[in-house]
């Protein structure tokens, strides 16, 4: 809104404005990059209009002001939008992903409370149930279209999160009546955190203990009834929510208990493990992990995550750099931009490079996990050995590479919106502003899914088992660790980056990269073979391995794409200037003491020389680079980060249009209370003079 001015002020919008005319490429061919081609670019626009588009949908600035129980109420509603959406997307459910995607951007609690049903409860039954049983659920009951049945994902419990295989709900089987009865047999057993349960689900997959006649099978999956068609609770099952949280309040979140819970035996999901109706016999097959495999989506989702909330925070940031001014120099009267300073740049600019470095890794990522998951069906329907055998070294390789990413990506998008909120200074810490509530949004993705230390120890584990296995001469590595049997052509005394020239060439930062993993995960095993450290002894070590094999993958995949396109291509340059930047700020802010102990390196300083002069190189860039994202307003939802770029006038009337200062005349509810401060009567008055000289020279005792 224009506001008349006595005085003529420096315009944030004239320097962005000014900035993007500036721009030297064509932000619609570095979109078409950044989506993974030309259809997929076109097919994001679209779903991304339709989202803006949509009255149920719309989130802005009023989002931020929302209690919880409103933050649930809305939510609901848009559930309900979602469920006709999923109808028109249906038969080609990715387009549907896709959208949910999207949505997470602005709004992550209804993206997790579609993604529970979608991407859990239902991935749990594909991954476990026969066919079916999947078919059943999702598509005669409705599940797959949100009708009908709504479901929740019953694996964590109070006492026990990461150790699936020490989950304590039990499900006995009863061979008289063909049923199994699910029980929690103490408080520690109670189902904890389950996302839909407080309020919406009717229905729950329960990981528990499966016992017949007396015998303890482990853990297995079973669908569970909580809700009738009324929405009541049936009887033996005891649900609560478990109440306030960091973030996401508009997930129902809650607490399940079950006593004496009867479900028909088919309930149970069979594809690997089946219990014998007549005889109570037990099969339980070699090839049971499989299950888990429709489950690591979530992990790749993650990833996806992580792209997009990165490309909205640093465009926030970056578009108040250059709109923001602060201190003139000794030669000049106007304010710089904070982007003009160096430390600015180097806070802000690597996180730049980070989220064109995972826009390709969540692609391929993506794109990994369809194949698997889709070579893993029809490897189980052929029984071929073989293929079994592919589709097996297939699920190990996507196992280590979305516990490497989901980790790695999710711990650095936390530090990016933290950056960017302190980059954006006091007005940083304003609601409206956006960072806050994503911020505590954010940080469950660091938790959930995969706890992210345990998850990158896991993934740093197989690296250096791979290591073992290659030095005990098995056969070579496939997939995304294949640079692993490069271990007997890397010199443990070689410097891999021995001057500024090679850390720019990125060849040789792969190469770089590479060497040093190969190098740590050399020393690991070692002390492994040695005896002298064990397993969680070299922890620390093997989430470093997770951290840098994560970076690794990013970079590699980063620059194949680069390589695709043509000399001719502008943005080309810009790209390669971002590789490097995210390949040589990675060594510099996380990897310094490893490169340098590994010899990688033999000195920090043409490091950081090279991140300095990256910097410098795309800092006048930075509104074009951010503009690729093609984020509309909506899509930013902040004060400070309108394509406009009239930071102030944005601000302001966003504060005064949802903070009215005309209401009660500027007088708050409690104003009575502070004005009843202000007019109190003077410290005497208030004690009666009872201490007043008068008085004391009443009761002073004669002597």
């Amino acid at each position: 809104m224009f506001k008349i001015e006595s005085i003529k002020s420096q315009s944030p919008q004239v320097a962005i404005d000014k900035e993007r005319k500036a721009t030297k490429f064509d932000i619609n061919k570095m979109f078409e990059f950044l989506e993974s081609g030309k259809d997929e670019a076109a097919l994001t626009k679209s779903l991304m209009q339709q989202i803006e588009r949509d009255t149920i949908l719309k989130t802005n600035a009023s989002y931020y002001d929302l209690t919880k129980d409103q933050h649930r109420e809305v939510t609901a509603q848009k559930i309900a939008r979602l469920a006709t959406y999923i109808e028109k997307d249906a038969p080609i459910f990715e387009n549907f992903q896709k959208r949910l995607n999207l949505i997470a951007i602005v709004d992550p609690q209804l993206g997790t409370r579609v993604g529970v049903h979608l991407g859990l409860f239902l991935s749990a039954i594909r991954g476990n149930g026969t066919e079916e049983q999947f078919k059943y659920w999702a598509f005669e009951r409705g599940a797959a279209y949100l009708k009908d049945v709504y479901g929740c994902f019953g694996m964590t419990e109070l006492a026990h999160g990461s150790n699936v295989a020490g989950l304590e709900t039990t499900a006995t089987f009863d061979q008289k009546t063909k049923e199994f009865e699910i029980n929690t047999p103490h408080l520690g057993a109670t189902k904890w955190w389950i996302g839909g349960a407080a309020h919406s689900a009717n229905h729950c997959v329960v990981y528990a203990r499966l016992i017949v006649s007396g015998k303890d099978y482990g853990v297995k999956t079973f669908v569970v009834p909580i809700r009738d068609r009324n929405h009541n609770l049936h009887s033996g099952v005891a649900i609560g929510d478990i109440g306030a949280k960091m973030g996401r309040d508009g997930i129902d979140n809650g607490w399940i208990q079950f006593t004496n819970v009867r479900i028909p035996m088919n309930y149970m999901l069979s594809k690997f493990t089946k219990v014998d109706p007549e005889t109570g016999d037990v099969e339980v097959p070699p090839l049971e992990q499989l299950a888990y495999g429709a489950l690591l989506g979530g992990r790749v989702t993650m990833v996806t995550d992580s792209f997009r909330m990165a490309q909205r925070f640093i465009t926030i940031a970056l578009r108040y750099s250059v709109g923001r001014r602060q201190f003139s120099t000794k030669n000049s009267s106007e304010e710089l931009k904070l982007i003009d300073y160096p430390l600015h740049q180097r806070r802000l600019l690597p996180y730049l490079a980070l989220t064109y470095a995972l826009s390709i890794s969540s692609f391929d990522l993506s794109q990994t996990y369809d194949s698997v998951l889709s070579n893993l069906d029809a490897a189980g329907k052929s029984q071929d050995f073989s293929k079994l055998g592919q589709a097996i070294a297939g699920l190990k390789n996507l196992f280590c590479a979305s516990a490497s990413l989901k980790s790695t990506a999710t711990w650095y998008v936390a530090q990016l919106i933290d950056e960017c909120r302190q980059a954006c200074g006091g007005h940083g810490y304003s609601s409206y502003s956006g960072f806050g509530k994503a911020y505590n949004d954010w940080v469950v993705q660091c938790t959930w899914e995969g706890d992210n230390n345990i998850l990158a120890s896991n993934a740093g584990r197989i690296i250096v088992q791979s290591i073992i296995k290659l030095q005990e001469k098995e056969k070579k590595i496939k997939g995304d660790l294949s640079y692993l049997n490069g271990i007997s052509n890397i010199d443990k005394d070689t410097i891999l980056l021995p001057n500024k020239q090679s850390m720019t060439n990125l060849s040789k930062l792969i190469n770089a990269y590479q060497g040093t993993i190969i190098r740590l995960g050399v020393r690991c095993a070692e002390s492994i073979g040695s005896k002298k450290s064990t397993w969680d002894g070299i922890a620390a070590q093997r989430v470093v391995l997770s951290k840098l094999n994560a970076v690794l993958y990013m970079l590699q995949h980063l620059v194949l794409k680069i390589k695709q396109l043509g000399d001719e291509e502008a943005h080309k340059q810009y790209l390669v200037q971002i590789a490097a930047l995210f390949a040589t700020s990675q060594i510099e802010m996380n990897f310094a003491s490893y490169f340098l102990q590994f010899k990688a390196i033999d000195s920090l300083e043409p490091v950081t020389d090279v991140v300095s002069e990256l910097c410098l190189s795309v800092r006048d860039q930075v509104i074009g680079l951010t503009d690729s994202f093609h984020f509309s307003d909506y899509f930013i939802n902040s004060a400070l980060g309108s394509h406009s770029g009239d930071i102030y006038n944005t601000y302001f009337d966003t504060v005064n249009n949802l903070n009215n200062p005309q209401v009660r005349d500027g007088k708050a509810a409690y104003s009575e209370a502070l004005e009843a401060m202000l007019r109190r009567d003077p410290l005497e008055v208030r004690e009666c003079f009872e201490k007043s000289d008068k008085v004391l020279k009443k009761l002073a005792p004669k002597i």
